[in-house]
């Protein structure tokens, strides 16, 4: 399994495309103006405490104003008042917490009117980016991310990933993290921390607590609000999430970005900084590797899977809503519960895929094709569990109803990525808009297939000229790839009488295939 991350810049936005494979699974983007990204910490007011619903508005400097429960307020708020009243009149200067006296924890069931009150300042953190019409989520329970460890202040805890299976190794790690960490800090040790030694562990705490000393030097004197620590910038946190020893290739065409994440990747993996390429091709990137395709292909209520099966994907305000369906394929070999069970695994495959391309979150349900025998259920339910694996967002699968409905619940912290994909119709001015002419050549691609399993003598397709020039022009043609892939020769006719994106094919006597 390769993985490849390739990075598109341009004036304002930086476009990350995780590949695995060659196929796009993760799509991220880096907006300069977007200042409430998850893990920004603020220093903010508490506009107004609402005990009916156990949780406070704060502002935080967004339009709408934050939310943040009870149960985001985290045991240590008592300490954590008192250290930010402390900071901000200048009263404390060591911000080591080593010596600093904490508070009784908070009641745990507790009332929000016993905790804040309006206009008291507080540090939150977000944890969910402004989706909709609301605002951010925030949290008091303050966390900063390391390549391998999560420093927590006002905390005692070591706690490690659950991802780790070796209790030999969470012993060693926890032994190892316990003897490094300062007083009045909690650690959580992350999954790419497996056979770290203690300097790179120790190296890692440093520099985090390196980030808090700037950020607790922030608050002295600071206006309400303001982020006095920002989440480093996309492509190292994508790095620092992501990145493992199966990435073979890291592309970036924008030269200033390209030394930043070479210098990041030295930092956290030297072995792999070789395979930090600067790109500097004519083509644009993104074309070179066949990302924009996939996105026009793969964005839009209908999604297209391989021998004919597609997936609709529709999008309601509780949930979203995926349908799968067989198409128009015919498999007379096999018993229709074998190609539902066939279906349904190509389907699983591709909704884990796009759950994390468009990081749908929420509620999804999804309609499977209906099968009688309890032991498909059960490959199928075990198969969308294994692909949905490495899906870094929380997430919970239920088996199969009775329906044959699978509900997935998955962490939603940002807004979903919702790309348009339609175009205007070239055929009819200011009418209605279709189907990027990409996903025409797909869909003339699977009709072709169908086709030639029905023996036809002779295959003749009939189209537009632009469509016949794109597939019959260059080496190899579309055209020759369908030879070499099906040993038929189609016989492409330019008609101008056609709409542009009009096609039929036809046999060896004229007569039209439907």
């Amino acid at each position: 399994m390769n993985k490849e991350l390739i990075v598109r810049s341009s004036s304002d936005i930086v476009d990350f495309a995780l590949l695995k494979d060659g196929k796009l699974i993760e799509l991220h983007k880096d907006e300069e103006d977007n200042n409430f990204a998850v893990g920004d910490i603020f220093i903010a007011k508490i506009r107004k405490v609402i005990p009916g619903l156990n949780a406070a508005f704060v502002n935080v400097g967004y339009e709408k104003d934050g939310f943040l429960h009870y149960h985001d307020l985290g045991p240590k708020l008592p300490s954590l008042l008192k250290f930010i009243k402390r900071v901000s009149t200048g009263k404390l200067r060591d911000y080591s917490l080593k010596d600093f006296p904490f508070e009784k924890d908070l009641d745990k069931n507790g009332s929000i009117a016993n905790a804040l009150k309006s206009n008291q300042s507080i540090l939150v953190q977000v944890v969910k980016e402004p989706i909709s019409t609301k605002g951010p989520r925030i949290s008091s329970e303050l966390s900063i991310a390391g390549r391998y460890i999560v420093l927590v202040p006002f905390s005692n805890r070591i706690s490690i990933s659950q991802k780790i299976e070796s209790q030999e190794e969470k012993d060693r790690l926890k032994r190892l993290v316990k003897s490094i960490t300062p007083k009045g800090f909690g650690v959580i040790i992350r999954t790419v921390a497996e056979g770290k030694k203690v300097a790179e562990l120790d190296s890692d705490l440093q520099n985090l607590l390196t980030r808090w000393t700037a950020m607790c030097k922030k608050l002295y004197k600071a206006h309400h609000p303001t982020k006095v620590l920002g989440e480093m910038n996309k492509a190292s946190s994508i790095l620092r999430d992501i990145f493992n020893d199966s990435f073979s290739g890291i592309v970036v065409d924008d030269e200033e970005l390209y030394i930043q994440v070479k210098d990041y990747v030295q930092k956290i993996a030297p072995k792999k900084e070789s395979i930090v390429k600067y790109y500097k091709n004519g083509i644009p990137v993104f074309e070179k590797y066949g990302i924009e395709r996939q996105i026009k292909t793969s964005f839009g209520k209908t999604v297209s899977m391989a021998k004919g099966a597609y997936l609709v994907i529709e999008h309601t305000e509780a949930m979203h809503v995926i349908d799968v369906n067989s198409g128009n394929r015919s498999n007379k070999e096999k018993s229709q519960e074998d190609t539902a069970l066939e279906v349904n695994l190509i389907s699983a495959t591709e909704i884990a895929r796009q759950l994390r391309l468009r990081d749908m979150g929420g509620i999804i349900v999804v309609d499977f094709i209906d099968m009688g025998r309890a032991e498909n259920r059960k490959q199928l339910y075990n198969h969308l569990r294994e692909e949905m694996k490495d899906d870094k967002a929380k997430h919970k699968i239920l088996p199969p109803s009775k329906f044959g409905l699978v509900q997935i619940t998955r962490q939603r912290v940002r807004p979903e990525r919702n790309i348009k994909t339609k175009e205007e119709n070239p055929n009819l001015v200011g009418g209605d808009e279709i189907e990027a002419p990409i996903k025409v050549v797909q869909r003339i691609k699977q009709d072709l297939e169908r086709i030639i399993k029905k023996d036809y003598k002779k295959i003749t397709l009939n189209a537009h000229p632009f469509i016949a020039a794109f597939l019959t022009k260059g080496y190899p043609s579309v055209r020759t790839k369908w030879f070499f892939e099906h040993k038929k020769w189609v016989k492409i006719i330019p008609r101008d009488a056609y709409t542009y994106l009009e096609y039929h094919f036809f046999d060896k006597d004229g007569n039209k295939i439907n």
